[in-house]
């Protein structure tokens, strides 16, 4: 739906006075209001969990220290923190003689100078020494019911043949090479085989265009590319080669595609064209891993900037597996011989972190989900323990009864996690209540995929201590957060708002954009001096929590009156026939303030001032793509920047034709 909201109801949502009861839904807490200026929820005492879990342990020097303790130590001596987690956590070639060297305010970022080491090494190598039959992968396949397990061994295995491989064809160190490949072992093996022989992987989501993939090949300079002949997913089997063939025609650096089988279906090949098994069958199980300096590129991802042009942001070797193994044990509570659950593509960065590098850092088991996160039945035949999944997933099972959840085993649960947009509190406490039988902490994470790791979560913490709904609450350690005011100012003291900033570095932050320093530093270093601007809002509440409320390019000023989207959709959330909203700010037409559009999907007919879509605009990933819907609001959608990420680009046209049929009825008045 589409529409013009008034000042009588913004008042009214910034009063609290707007309250949505879900009669559908039975309740453990009493009702949610939104509270005047603090945008955070107020839930009974039987909405909110606590924590049980025990102190960690980060290191032999740390041991013994709480959780305060070690934040206050991670923030105020970052050196004597980080270098002695890194040195007892990480096996290296060469020891780092140097723990940091950075400057915010000329972007420069340097952690653990002078040591070597090899990432794959850390993820596969060390475990295999200690226990090689431990179950590293389970690939939950899309064909119901079937699962393929691939111990440690085998996947060390797997990725030297496939190291091998690339060697013998030319992939030499520092190189580009772009994996276009459904979630599979063999994608896996691909990253870390990558990351064995120094070269840098760029993970494109198979499911991208053939333009987006050339794009972000012609931009990262790839000269190979990884891929299946064909994906699988929903029980659709879809074309990857054939996609890959358009990608190249306009892709002259490109030397070899390798081709790995996903189905026994047949695809042409040409004179690029290599077959992955076929070459790897004759291929050594041992390759020797090569030294990597610790500020060496690990990979490149893509990120969609708000201009629509994709970035491809850098991660950089020792920092960023350290950040990713230390935030996978402690914000999930992991501990060995827990089955993690995280049902990220590898195309994003969550996959990147929280289904490959972090838990095979920690020798963890990790699910590998191929198919659509119909999740209940195989928590329950995976014995999963945590299970991280993102709130759009979670608001779209909403609309099955309890049972259909309650009739599977998910007693193996121990945490639940939510990532991507801010989880509404309706679905946070559907997660927390129906699916974790109200037992289970959830986590509701906030990062980036330029911050390499969960920054903000409820986890970890001391012992006893609570978690509010939908709130990310605790900085991770290292974490400085600070709120900047709009001329720059850093706001201090409890209930107050402002631009979410990181004031120090970290060892997961992003190094560059691959090509383009200038624009990384106008980006994120620029507008805040000193400071690493996050780009969202944020409210810090009486007890000093934090709540993300929303980007703030999607803060809305209306007569003064700041708000930011997140909060208002969470409040339009609540209504019982309305699964989604989106809303973006458009200008007034007398005085040229930001008036407001909301954007909703509904579940039955409604009547009021609200028009239906179908659908909104959503990456693969679940974002909402607010910039098409602002761009259609005001009627410029000549140029609607890069839409190769979303999940259907149809939706466009759907949501073009409805805001012409509104503007035609309104006009009609």
């Amino acid at each position: 739906m589409a529409g013009r909201v008034s000042i009588g109801l913004l008042n009214s949502l910034a009063r609290g006075n707007v309250i949505f009861r879900n009669k559908k839904c039975v309740r453990k807490s009493k009702s949610v209001v939104l509270i005047s200026r603090c945008h955070a929820r107020s839930l009974s005492s039987s909405s909110s969990s606590s924590i049980g879990a025990a102190q960690p342990v980060l290191s032999s020097h740390l041991a013994g220290k709480t959780y305060s303790d070690l934040y206050e130590l991670s923030v105020k001596d970052p050196e004597t923190f980080w270098g002695s987690i890194a040195k007892e956590r990480l096996a290296w070639t060469k020891p780092f003689d140097q723990v940091t060297d950075c400057d915010l305010s000329s972007g420069k970022i340097n952690w653990f100078l002078g040591g070597q080491l090899n990432v794959s090494v850390n993820c596969l190598d060390v475990h295999v020494a200690k226990d090689p039959d431990r179950v590293a992968l389970i690939w939950e396949k899309d064909e119901p019911g079937t699962e393929e397990r691939i111990t440690y061994r085998e996947l060390l295995e797997m990725t030297c043949r496939l190291a091998n491989t690339l060697k013998s064809y030319g992939v030499q160190r520092g190189e580009r090479v772009a994996i276009y490949m459904p979630v599979s072992p063999m994608a896996v093996a691909a990253m870390m085989a990558c990351a064995r022989i120094g070269a840098v992987h760029t993970v494109v989501f198979a499911g991208f265009s053939s333009e987006a993939l050339a794009g972000r090949i012609q931009d990262a300079q790839c000269k190979f590319v990884i891929t299946c002949n064909q994906g699988v997913r929903g029980g659709r089997i879809f074309d990857l080669k054939s996609t890959v063939d358009k990608a190249v025609k306009s892709c002259p650096s490109i030397r070899h595609v390798f081709v790995a089988k996903r189905t026994n279906n047949s695809v042409p090949m040409g004179k690029l064209d290599i077959s992955l098994e076929e070459v790897m069958a004759g291929q050594s199980s041992v390759c020797a891993p090569e030294p990597m300096d610790s500020e060496e590129m690990l990979f490149m991802l893509y990120t969609s900037g708000s201009t629509g042009k994709p970035k491809g942001i850098v991660h950089t070797q020792a920092g960023y597996l350290l950040y990713a193994s230390l935030t996978h044990q402690y914000v999930f509570d992991y501990t060995p011989g827990d089955v993690f659950g995280c049902v990220a593509d590898i195309g994003w960065i969550t996959g990147h972190s929280y289904v490959v590098y972090g838990p095979l850092c920690n020798g963890a088991t990790s699910v590998l989900f191929e198919s659509t996160p119909v999740y209940p039945n195989p928590v329950q035949r995976l014995r999963i323990n945590q299970f991280y999944g993102a709130p759009t997933a979670i608001r779209l099972l909403l609309k099955y009864e309890e049972n259909w959840v309650k009739k599977y085993d998910r007693s193996s649960l121990k945490t639940l996690a939510s990532v991507g947009e801010p989880i509404n509190h309706e679905a946070w406490e559907w997660f927390h209540n129906v699916v974790g039988d109200g037992r289970c902490p959830l986590v509701d994470t906030w990062w980036q995929t330029e911050t390499g790791g969960v920054c903000i979560a409820p986890l970890p913490a001391e012992p006893g201590a609570e978690i509010r709904p939908a709130m990310a609450m605790r900085p991770f350690f290292g974490i400085q957060p600070a709120l900047l005011g709009e001329k720059g100012q850093i706001i201090t003291g409890n209930d107050v708002s402002g631009a979410l900033c990181i004031s120090q570095p970290w060892p997961g932050m992003a190094r560059t954009i691959f090509g383009d320093h200038q624009r990384f530093m106008d980006a994120y270093f620029k507008p805040y001096q000193g400071q690493y601007f996050t780009g969202d809002g944020a409210y810090r509440t009486e007890d000093g929590y934090y709540q993300i409320t929303g980007r703030m390019d999607d803060v809305i000023n209306i007569s003064g009156h700041r708000l930011g989207t997140a909060e208002i959709e969470d409040a339009l959330d609540e209504h019982p026939d309305v699964p989604e909203t989106a809303v973006i700010g458009i200008p007034h037409e007398i005085k040229g303030e930001d008036g407001l559009e909301i954007y909703f999907v509904s579940c039955e007919s409604i009547s009021s001032l609200f028009k239906v879509v179908k659908r909104l605009p959503k990456t693969r990933s679940g974002k909402i793509m607010r910039r098409i819907l602002r761009k259609v609001a005001m009627q410029d959608t000549s140029n609607l920047g890069d839409v190769s990420t979303l999940d259907d680009p149809s939706v466009v046209s759907e949501i073009i034709e409805a805001h012409k049929h509104y503007r035609s009825h309104a006009a009609k008045k």
